[in-house]
């Protein structure tokens, strides 16, 4: 059989045809993945390693569903959008228990960030090592925009530096609310 210039070009144009239409498939499928890997998505509180974290698991016994809370450190955190997992380690009676959570399957109800822990690196494995005292990670000082009353202090009457902090927004209210402050403020500083 002899093929002429027409037909090799003709049957190129076929092929093309259909890898074209291949690739339009292929990318209808992703797009209907990506769509439901949203909806998948939960809202999570954002994580780091070396926070204290409260995990609510849900556990199925026998026809019954339950929460289960397994509260510990995070020890990583492999992100990604829906294949996203977090590694949790707690001391269970003297025994060291790790689990892997996924973060958006529907076994974790939700995940509550309890404080910060302040460390300097990505995987916390050298943990499992450690025992008692040594294995305890040290926190942030202020933790969820928590602050004390000397920071409220600072706040208001400004520093040596910088001054009393003027502002036209007081109410009547703040301004009694600063009072109160301010009076317990120096009592502290008295005692």
């Amino acid at each position: 059989m002899h093929f002429t210039k027409k037909a090799g070009f003709a049957k190129k144009t076929e092929t093309l045809r259909k890898k074209k239409n291949m690739s339009e498939n292929k990318q209808a499928k992703k797009d209907i993945l990506r769509t439901f890997e949203a909806r998948q998505l939960k809202t999570i509180p954002t994580l780091k390693v070396g926070d204290t974290v409260r995990v609510h698991a849900k556990i199925k016994e026998g026809d019954k569903e339950r929460i289960q809370l397994f509260e510990g450190v995070l020890m990583r955190y492999q992100k990604g959008s829906v294949n996203a997992t977090i590694t949790v380690r707690k001391i269970s009676f003297g025994v060291g228990v790790e689990r892997v959570f996924p973060l958006h399957a529907p076994t974790v109800e939700k995940v509550e960030k309890l404080s910060e822990g302040k460390v300097r690196q990505s995987r916390l494995y050298y943990l499992r090592k450690l025992r008692g005292r040594a294995a305890r990670i040290e926190q942030w000082k202020d933790f969820e925009g928590a602050t004390t009353q000397s920071e409220n202090v600072v706040e208001k009457m400004g520093t040596v530096a910088t001054g009393p902090v003027i502002s036209s927004s007081d109410t009547v209210e703040e301004k009694k609310e600063e009072a109160k402050v301010l009076e317990t403020a120096d009592s502290k500083r008295k005692n």
